[in-house]
């Protein structure tokens, strides 16, 4: 992606969602807390639907490094498959292995060779290894049908037409498959929505603050009056990509946010088990069982996944890198 253009705003984004889920775990997996209003057993539920944001960043992403390489015969599928595989294999394999000791057993061990293929979304059972991974299987699966899916928004028309199908299929899968956000195919209008986010991303930069701005208002109010389906997800998400895009977005481009960016898919997927180590600890209950203590659980879990995170991603990234001098000089010889 040396050669595409870097769309910064959407730093922000990524750091927004990936606070956002950790504040839903939070919220979800300590049910001892007793905490009235409407935030907290309502909204803040409801983040769990930036994974919807995630893929349609993620489908915007894949397509500014490779989309036109598709059609200009430039693209290498041999390097691409490998990018993603150095990318995301090292740390997530680096969890799977430290979830394996922890919680040692015959069907962990099946479990694990799903998830260090990396080929688990296309499994119909739900992993429990890494439970949080589900969304690495799918953005995998995505990867591995990138150039069809190039095929599919070839142009603006085709990219609404199959949005359309998409959406379609997103409702046979609930309504008679009975799958959910797990499936490929239930997620891929978001990604088809990426897509389309792409192909007007030049539109899409002009729009001012006075448009973007009510209409992402607009799609949170529709959002909780109506509920979560298909259609409110990608509106509300895709008003928060086309706010990021936008002539307003630049406030959620900061130092900051670029550094949280550069991590959120690592922190995303060992929030969980930061999580697990403070529970132990007890750390999640020694201011009670209020708001105080979900506001000490959420930045402890936040602080220490970041350390974490940081830390061994640039422990990979020196073993990777000496590896391939070794490999390099070998070869020299």
């Amino acid at each position: 992606m040396k050669n595409s253009r870097k769309y910064n705003t959407l730093d922000g984004l990524r750091t927004i969602a990936c606070f956002g889920i950790i504040m839903m775990h939070m919220n979800a997996n300590n049910k001892q807390y007793e905490i009235p209003g409407f935030i907290y057993n309502s909204m803040i539920p409801s983040l769990t639907n930036f994974v919807f944001l995630f893929m349609i960043l993620s489908a915007f992403g894949i397509c500014c490094g490779y989309y036109e390489k598709v059609f200009t015969n430039c693209f290498d599928p041999t390097e691409f498959y490998k990018r993603r595989y150095a990318k995301i294999l090292p740390f997530f394999s680096f969890l799977v292995l430290l979830d394996l000791l922890i919680s040692f057993s015959k069907n962990s061990v099946y479990e694990a060779i799903a998830d260090v293929t990396l080929t688990f979304g296309l499994f119909p059972n739900d992993i429990q290894v890494i439970g949080v991974g589900w969304f690495l299987g799918v953005i995998f699966a995505f990867y591995m049908i990138f150039p069809f899916y190039c095929v599919l928004i070839a142009t603006k028309k085709r990219a609404w037409i199959f949005l359309g199908i998409s959406l379609i299929l997103n409702y046979v899968c609930i309504s008679y498959f009975g799958v959910g956000r797990e499936n490929i195919v239930y997620s891929f209008c978001f990604f088809m929505a990426g897509g389309l986010v792409y192909l007007y991303r030049d539109h899409i930069q002009k729009i001012r603050w006075y448009v973007s701005v009510p209409l992402l208002l607009a799609s949170i109010i529709l959002f909780y009056c109506v509920g979560g389906n298909a259609f409110t997800y990608l509106f509300v998400n895709g008003m928060f990509v086309i706010l990021a895009l936008g002539e307003c977005g630049s406030f959620l481009e900061n130092k900051f946010t670029h550094f949280i960016s550069e991590i959120s898919l690592e922190m995303y997927l060992s929030h969980m088990v930061i999580f697990r180590a403070i529970e132990k600890l007890r750390l999640n209950t020694r201011f009670g069982n209020g708001l105080l203590q979900y506001v000490v659980t959420v930045l402890l879990v936040i602080g220490l996944d970041i350390i974490f995170a940081f830390a061994a991603n640039r422990v990979i990234n020196f073993c990777m890198t000496h590896c391939d001098k070794g490999k390099n000089l070998g070869e020299g010889k």
